[in-house]
C-alpha cells in the first residue's frame, strides 16, 4: 500500500528544509520532493571543476534568523559560519576605501575622503541599527490582513501597531526609508563617491531597481537586518561553501523522521473539489499527502503546478502581475592564485596590513552612484550593463578546502542581467556577459585574466532552467513597497495559505521575503501547525 503522508513539501531549498524540519519536529510525517540530484536550490555547493567547489548561486550568508539556527540546532548539523572582515571598494584611479568591522579603522578609511562622513558614518550606522530593529519583529510574524475583523486578525494589527509605537522616535527616517530611493536617502548623510556607491548598492541587489528609484531604500534595509552571532551587520561564508547551510537544515529535518528525496521532479498538484490531495510526479507516480506545501516561487507554484483551472480569475490575474523579473546573474571562477588589486600594491608598507587581509571581506565595484545608475540604465533598455556592479568574495582565504592547495575561488555577483533580452539570447549571450565582467574587473584587478584557470557564467535564463527561478529573480519576486508584508505575494493571501485547501506555500515569494533567512519556511510551518494540517 502506498505510504500517505501529513505533509509533502515541494522544492528542497532552504525554506522548504525548515518548513519541513519544523513540521517533522512536531510529529508530523513529511515528505521533500527535490527535482535536482541534490538538496538546497539556489544554496548549494557544487564541484564544478575537478578540485574547486563554487557556492554556485547564493554566497553569503547574515540574514538566517538566529532562531533557526538555535531550534533546530544547526551547528549540530556542520553549520559554520566564518566572518567576512569588511568591504572594499576600489576607484577607478587606483585608490580604494576599506570598511572595516572595527570601527575606528573604517573612521580613519573615511577620514582619508571627508571627515564629516568620517563623523557621520556612526550616526548612521545607529539609525540603520534603530530602523532595523524596529522592522525585525516583523520577520518573525505571520502578516495580518487589514481587511478582515477576525478576532486574532484584529490582535495581530495591535501588535504590530505597539511594534512601531515602542519605536516611534524613528518612524518618520522608516517612512523615508520605505519610500525613498538609496541614493537619496544616503546622500543626505555623506558626500565621498565610494561611500555612497558602496552603500547604495546594497538597495539594488537581487532587483530590477536602480539607485535612484524609489523604493530601493527599503532592500538597502533588508540586507542591513542581518547578523552573526548577536553581530549586527556581519556577514560570514560557510565552512564547505552554501550546500553546507542546506545540508545542515536537511541533516536536522532527517533527525525528526522526514524523508527527502532527490531526483523527483513534480509534474502537477493534485487538486479534487479545491483541495490539494498530493502531488504527481514525471513520470506519473502519485504521492498522497493531507497537506501539501510549496516551496517554489508563486508562478511556478500556481500557473504551473496547479493550473489556472482550479483557481478564480481575480488570484490568476494577481499572480500574473506579480513583479519576478530577474535582473543578476554570477560569474564563479576558478584561479591558479590570489588576485592583485592595483589599489593595493605596496599596502603593506603603506599600512602595515597585508594585502590579503583586504581581500577577506566583500570587494565591491562600485565606484559611485553615477556608475549604478548607469549600469541600470543599460538594464532598462534589454542589455546586461556594460560597466556592471559586482560584488566579490574570495572564499578559499577563509575556508581554503574549496580549492586544491595554493589555487583560489571567486564568486562574483553581478547587477545587472536582465532576463529579457532586446537582442539575441541568454544562450547566445552567455559568454559575451562573461566577458564583460571580467574586461570590467581587470581594470581594477590586472593580474585576473593571467590567472584564470576555469569559468562558470549564469545567467537569469540559467538560474531558470537550472534552479528553477522563475525569470531568474533570486528573492522570488522584487521587495518592491507593493509586494511586501500582507501583500506578499498578493493581498489577501499573506498568511502562507493559499485558495485550495490543505495547501500552503512556504518560499521566499512570501513574507518576509528573499535570501538566505529561512523565516518563510518557519513562518508557515507555524500556520500549518496552529491550523492543524
Amino acid at each position: 500500500m502506498t505510504k500517505r503522508y501529513d505533509a509533502v513539501v515541494i522544492g528542497a531549498g532552504h525554506n522548504g528544509l525548515v518548513c519541513a524540519a519544523y513540521l517533522a519536529r512536531a510529529g508530523k510525517s513529511v515528505l521533500v520532493l527535490e527535482r535536482r540530484h541534490l538538496v538546497g536550490g539556489a544554496t548549494v555547493t557544487e564541484e564544478v571543476f575537478p578540485g574547486f567547489k563554487f557556492s554556485v548561486c547564493s554566497y553569503v550568508v547574515s540574514l538566517m534568523r538566529p532562531r533557526i539556527i538555535s531550534e533546530l540546532d544547526l551547528p549540530r548539523f556542520g553549520f559554520e559560519l566564518l566572518p567576512l572582515d569588511g568591504t572594499l571598494s576600489p576607484t577607478p584611479d587606483g585608490d580604494y576605501l576599506m570598511r572595516w568591522h572595527d570601527a575606528e579603522e573604517t573612521r580613519r578609511e573615511l577620514a582619508r575622503f571627508s571627515t564629516a562622513d568620517a563623523e557621520a558614518y556612526e550616526q548612521f550606522g545607529k539609525l540603520m541599527y534603530h530602523l532595523a530593529m524596529t522592522v525585525r519583529p516583523m520577520l518573525s510574524a505571520t502578516p495580518p490582513d487589514p481587511s478582515s475583523l477576525a478576532p486574532a486578525n484584529l490582535a495581530a494589527l495591535a501588535s504590530v501597531g505597539k511594534t512601531f509605537g515602542r519605536n516611534a522616535d524613528h518612524l518618520y527616517d522608516l517612512a523615508k526609508l520605505m519610500t525613498m530611493s538609496s541614493a537619496d536617502f544616503v546622500e543626505e548623510w555623506f558626500e565621498s563617491e565610494p561611500l555612497l556607491g558602496s552603500l547604495s548598492a546594497s538597495g539594488i541587489i537581487g532587483t530590477f531597481l536602480g539607485p535612484r528609484s524609489p523604493g530601493s531604500a527599503y532592500v538597502m534595509l533588508h540586507h542591513y537586518m542581518g547578523e552573526i552571532d548577536g553581530q549586527f551587520r556581519a556577514w560570514g561564508l560557510p565552512r564547505g561553501g552554501m550546500g553546507a547551510v542546506a545540508e545542515s537544515i536537511a541533516g536536522a529535518a532527517r533527525s525528526f523522521g522526514a524523508e527527502i528525496r532527490t531526483a523527483a521532479p513534480i509534474e502537477r498538484i493534485l487538486v479534487e473539489n479545491g483541495t490539494a490531495r498530493g502531488v504527481v510526479l514525471e513520470g506519473g507516480e502519485e504521492v498522497r499527502a493531507d497537506t501539501v506545501v510549496s516551496s517554489l516561487d508563486p508562478k511556478r507554484t500556481f500557473l504551473g503546478l496547479v493550473g489556472a483551472e482550479h483557481l478564480d480569475d481575480e488570484f490568476v490575474s494577481a499572480i500574473k502581475r506579480y513583479k519576478i523579473r530577474g535582473s543578476s546573474g554570477k560569474v564563479n571562477l576558478a584561479l591558479d592564485a590570489l588576485p592583485r588589486p592595483t589599489c593595493l600594491e605596496g599596502i603593506e608598507h603603506k599600512t602595515g596590513f597585508p594585502a590579503e587581509s583586504y581581500l577577506r571581506g566583500a570587494i565591491s565595484i562600485s565606484p559611485d552612484i553615477d556608475y549604478l545608475e548607469r549600469a541600470y540604465r543599460d538594464a532598462k533598455y534589454g542589455r546586461f550593463s556594460r560597466r556592471p556592479y559586482m560584488d566579490i568574495v574570495l572564499p578559499t582565504l577563509a575556508d581554503p578546502s574549496m580549492a586544491p592547495p595554493g589555487k583560489h575561488v571567486m564568486s562574483i555577483f553581478v547587477q545587472y542581467a536582465p532576463y529579457e533580452l532586446a537582442e539575441g539570447t541568454w544562450e547566445q549571450q552567455r559568454e559575451a556577459f562573461g566577458d564583460t565582467v571580467i574586461d570590467t574587473l581587470a581594470d581594477y584587478i590586472p593580474n585576473l585574466k593571467d590567472i584564470i584557470l576555469h569559468r562558470q557564467v549564469i545567467t537569469p535564463w540559467d538560474l531558470e532552467q537550472k534552479f528553477g527561478l522563475t525569470q531568474g529573480n533570486i528573492f522570488h519576486g522584487e521587495l518592491s513597497l507593493e509586494q511586501l508584508f500582507f501583500l506578499r505575494p498578493v493581498a489577501g493571501w499573506a498568511d502562507y495559505r493559499t485558495p485550495l485547501k490543505k495547501m500552503y506555500q512556504c518560499g521566499s515569494g512570501t513574507h518576509p521575503g528573499g535570501g538566505v533567512m529561512g523565516a518563510p519556511g518557519r513562518l508557515a510551518a507555524q500556520k500549518i501547525l496552529a491550523e492543524g494540517a
